[in-house]
């Protein structure tokens, strides 16, 4: 007897389909498992020979054999413990085969036959939706893949109430979106005292994602500031919450079956290796730039990171996407974060006050700055010292604007960046523009290419900067609600890339 159903391989974002086949045939009593299986996978025969015993299920004393095809894609993960499971039953005749043969499904089987969630409910949906197929999943999968919307999923606690739907004894209602979580207060920008400089250069960084570069004494808020960025920033969209919640589907982060509504915000520690920042491991899953997709990446102590760290931040930052290379696959994941770096001036931090200033200075601080290349900090838009803050101004009362005002100017800036790439999906925010797109967009009127053109020559800016300058402005002609770019609007851009250029 020969029976199918189908399961999902993952290999970044995208759930690939696999075809899970079990022939039950004459000859050697034996239980083999081929196509390509890594360990977990060839260790699912125990759990499920187990499980079928607690449901006083007995194998035959026959030849099985699980194929899972395409034979060449390798097959990873504990997922594949409910299909095998499903299609050995049908091939028994025990559940209609028919049934399992329309469906897709997911779910690591405990040795009572519980079914255990598992990582990837929500892209697995996904494919099942394009297959017009119906979802298998273990209960607490459920509410997380009924978000997709586009298939039926019947979420089931075990193997045995999965038996008693499919046989009609016992149907399972079909799944329901999770509740999203609960948004805890986000911290508001007036709890910073003083800073009003990169306070602004936070609005312009929000408003078009332009990366920010934060240079400053210990204390001063630098790590203040970049928690008050998500407040900033708009919620996300449908379609950024669908990608977005795919990655952390993929990394098992999801909470209470809920999707992603507010923009992530990472914020790796300096002693990460390579595999957790850009992606990688054993199943080259997501790394930290991927699960900041549409949010924030905040990388304090940003030249304390390993060398190698650092410079593998530069291509994903210029793309969007960063690829994960392996001898039998290539990999591919999202990656359009915001990137805020904060970095003190040097390793005991006190450069900038001459009075308590070590012995080296200021050549300790270039030795420390020098960590990172001229390539990786040309790519950061807004770049800016954040002072100390006097004691004298700690006791003074909140001021300045609240996250809430700046964040609706934020959200009316982004919203004329939407209507302006309508016609250009891959364009999102002013720091996408390109080529000739960014040349019609944000060239600036004759007064300010004037002034571009001059600093450009006595500062000596790369093509890569003259081109993020011309982002930045436009951002701040945005906020400003100004069709046209103008002289100041191109001072202010310069300001943030070429003042501080000078102290970093």
């Amino acid at each position: 007897m020969l029976a199918r159903t189908t399961t999902v391989a993952f290999e970044g974002l995208e759930a690939r389909a696999v075809d899970v086949q079990c022939a039950v045939s004459p000859g050697l009593p034996g239980f083999s498992i081929v196509g390509l299986p890594d360990k977990s996978v060839s260790e699912a025969r125990d759990r499920i020979r187990t499980a079928l015993s607690e449901l006083c299920i007995a194998l035959p004393s026959k030849k099985i054999t699980i194929n899972l095809s395409p034979a060449d894609v390798p097959k990873e993960g504990a997922h594949f413990d409910l299909p095998i499971a499903l299609a050995l039953l049908a091939a028994l005749e025990i559940i209609p085969a028919a049934k399992v043969a329309e469906a897709v499904s997911l779910g690591e089987m405990s040795l009572d036959g519980s079914l255990v969630a598992v990582a990837g409910a929500l892209p697995a949906a996904v494919t099942a939706g394009t297959l017009g197929a119906t979802l298998f999943c273990p209960a607490a999968c459920g509410p997380e893949a009924a978000w997709v919307g586009a298939t039926s999923v019947h979420a089931a606690p075990s193997l045995k109430a999965l038996i008693d739907h499919l046989t009609g004894s016992a149907p399972l209602d079909p799944a329901s979106p999770g509740r999203l979580p609960e948004v805890s207060d986000t911290p508001c920008l007036r709890d910073v005292r003083g800073q009003d400089r990169a306070k602004r250069a936070l609005e312009i960084a929000a408003a078009g994602r332009h990366h920010l570069f934060l240079v400053g004494p210990p204390g001063a808020g630098k790590s203040m500031l970049a928690a008050r960025m998500p407040g900033l920033m708009p919620p996300l969209t449908a379609g950024e919450s669908l990608e977005t919640s795919m990655i952390h589907s993929l990394a098992g982060t999801l909470e209470e079956g809920g999707i992603l509504h507010r923009r992530p915000f990472q914020e790796p520690h300096h002693t990460a290796s390579v595999a957790a920042i850009v992606g990688g491991g054993k199943r080259a899953g997501p790394g930290q730039i991927s699960l900041a997709h549409n949010g924030v990446l905040f990388m304090d102590e940003f030249p304390e990171f390993p060398r190698a760290v650092l410079e593998t931040l530069r291509q994903p930052i210029e793309t969007g996407e960063v690829v994960i290379a392996r001898a039998n696959a290539h990999v591919r994941y999202p990656c359009r974060f915001l990137l805020i770096a904060a970095a003190n001036p040097c390793r005991c931090g006190l450069l900038f006050d001459p009075e308590a200033a070590c012995s080296r200075a200021p050549t300790c601080g270039e030795e420390y700055m020098n960590k990172v290349s001229g390539p990786l900090m040309d790519r950061f838009d807004l770049r800016l010292e954040v002072p100390a803050v006097e004691v004298a101004d700690l006791a003074l009362p909140p001021g300045g604007d609240t996250s809430q005002t700046v964040a609706a100017r934020v959200a009316t800036a982004r919203e004329v960046q939407a209507r302006r790439y309508a016609d250009h999906p891959e364009v999102r925010v002013n720091a996408d523009i390109a080529g000739d797109a960014l040349m019609e967009i944000a060239t600036p009127d004759a007064e300010g290419r004037e002034m571009l053109s001059r600093a450009a020559d006595r500062f000596r800016l790369t093509a890569r900067g003259y081109h993020r300058v011309l982002k930045v402005a436009r951002t701040i002609a945005d906020l400003a609600a100004e069709e046209t770019v103008r002289r100041p609007h191109v001072a202010e851009a310069l300001s943030y890339r070429l003042v501080a250029a000078g102290d970093i």
